[in-house]
């Protein structure tokens, strides 16, 4: 039994080394096997992350944090981070402009109620030039960024073809489609030259479309134009016309941005006869975030991301146009089928927003280039508000205004310049 069991145990020995080395050597197999099936399906994960890079020229992820950065830093200049439980529900936006891009993740989720092809007569929105999807997010994007009024009702008009223009002929169909299609706002971020006799009569289209709009008790927000640095010393058309809200454009410091167009209150004969502008309809009556403000970018582009940012007056009237629907989900009968809307209602909101505007260091009235000031639409709401009840500011008539005026406009004035900041020597990028 001894013997038999030393000779096992010698022979167990032996085997044993022979034993590791076969494991060890399995274990080294087994393990390259798995290192080099991971490395395939890392390999083939990157190259198909890859190829929908490639077929979508889109990158991953959400918008860079300067970029939501810069929107905080938007929202509490304009005071809509002070704004509480509105978020355009219930108005509709139409947006004239170049289309919508459909496919971005920050607009799964847009209210889009119409849509109508003025270039090319699709069925299907699309954007193939950009500056559309761009100013959609300013308004309702959800998601990467945040939109000004992402709850608003939005009928998208496309008008503007791939280059980036179009004609007063298709935009003034598009202007008409707004209303027919029940626009409380019509947004154009648009503008070009302005009609002879602008101010006197007109025989400009788009000029003529937008008068009847307005007419209709449609709230107008047109840009004031980027030619600053090249002034030809007033707003663009359809900025022009009296009761459009035209919109100017500022840093994120609130100092005018460089490209903002400055407005001619002061009337001329030549090169066209315009009368001298009185309150509220001074040009342009507003200033608002146009300075790198973040957008969302089209897949026409070609950027190779979905986020992006914007300067110009452009930019600026969309925030506009977004902070107004919240204007009109607080107070809907100013809404143009409310019991307080039309023509008047315009008038009433231009005189809200020229007493409650945050002005400039130093600036006592309305400024050429500043406007009434610096968009505050906090102060807007809180004023109608906390007035309508004790003055009947809601229903009363420019005339009736100029009279409340006075019971208002010292302690708004002092608010205003409080808040007001000190312009910057220059810009923290170069213009675009």
């Amino acid at each position: 039994m001894v013997i038999g069991y030393t000779r096992v145990n010698n022979m167990s020995d032996e085997e044993t080394e022979d034993d590791k080395s076969f494991i060890d050597n399995s274990s080294l197999n087994f393990l390259i096997k798995v290192t080099s099936s991971l490395v395939v399906l890392l390999s083939v994960l990157i190259i198909s992350l890859w190829a929908v890079y490639q077929t979508a020229d889109v990158t991953f992820g959400g918008p860079p944090s300067s970029l939501e950065l810069w929107e905080d830093e938007y929202r509490e200049m304009t005071g809509l981070d002070r704004v509480d439980g509105f978020e355009g529900s219930g108005v509709k936006i139409c947006i004239v402009d170049t289309g919508i891009d459909m496919s971005h993740p920050d607009l799964e989720d847009a209210n889009i109620i119409g849509w109508n092809d003025f270039i090319s007569g699709s069925d299907s929105p699309y954007d193939d030039e950009g500056h559309g999807t761009a100013m959609v997010g300013i308004i309702a994007s959800k998601g990467g960024l945040n939109g000004v009024s992402p709850e608003a009702d939005l009928l998208i008009a496309k008008a503007i073809s791939d280059d980036g223009s179009g004609t007063d002929s298709t935009i003034a169909d598009a202007v008409d489609w707004c209303v027919d299609g029940g626009a409380d706002i019509i947004s154009l971020s648009l503008g070009g030259s302005q009609g002879f006799g602008s101010g006197f009569f007109t025989t400009d289209q788009l000029e003529e479309s937008v008068q009847e709009a307005i007419d209709s008790g449609v709230y107008v927000v047109a840009a004031a134009g980027n030619d600053g640095e090249d002034d030809d010393g007033d707003v663009e058309s359809p900025g022009s016309v009296e009761d459009v809200i035209c919109v100017g454009a500022v840093t994120r410091t609130s100092s005018i941005w460089s490209g903002s167009s400055v407005g001619d209150n002061n009337g001329r004969l030549w090169p066209n006869p315009i009368l001298p502008r009185q309150d509220p309809d001074k040009k342009p009556e507003i200033v608002a975030p146009g300075h790198e403000v973040p957008i969302l970018m089209a897949q026409s582009t070609g950027s190779g991301t979905w986020w992006g940012w914007s300067s110009g007056t452009s930019a600026a009237t969309a925030w506009v146009s977004g902070s107004i629907a919240i204007f009109l989900e607080a107070n809907p009968e100013m809404k143009r089928d409310g019991a307080q809307g039309g023509n008047s209602a315009i008038s009433n909101l231009k005189m809200i927003m020229s007493q409650n505007s945050e002005m400039k260091n130093d600036q006592e009235d309305h400024d050429d280039h500043y406007g009434y000031g610096l968009l505050r639409i906090d102060l807007i709401i809180n004023e109608t508000q906390n007035s309508s009840s004790d003055s009947g500011l809601l229903g009363s008539s420019f005339s009736e205004l100029e009279g409340i005026q006075d019971k208002y406009v010292q302690e708004v004035q002092v608010t205003r310049r409080m808040m007001a900041s000190v312009p910057p020597d220059n810009s923290t990028k170069e213009t675009e």
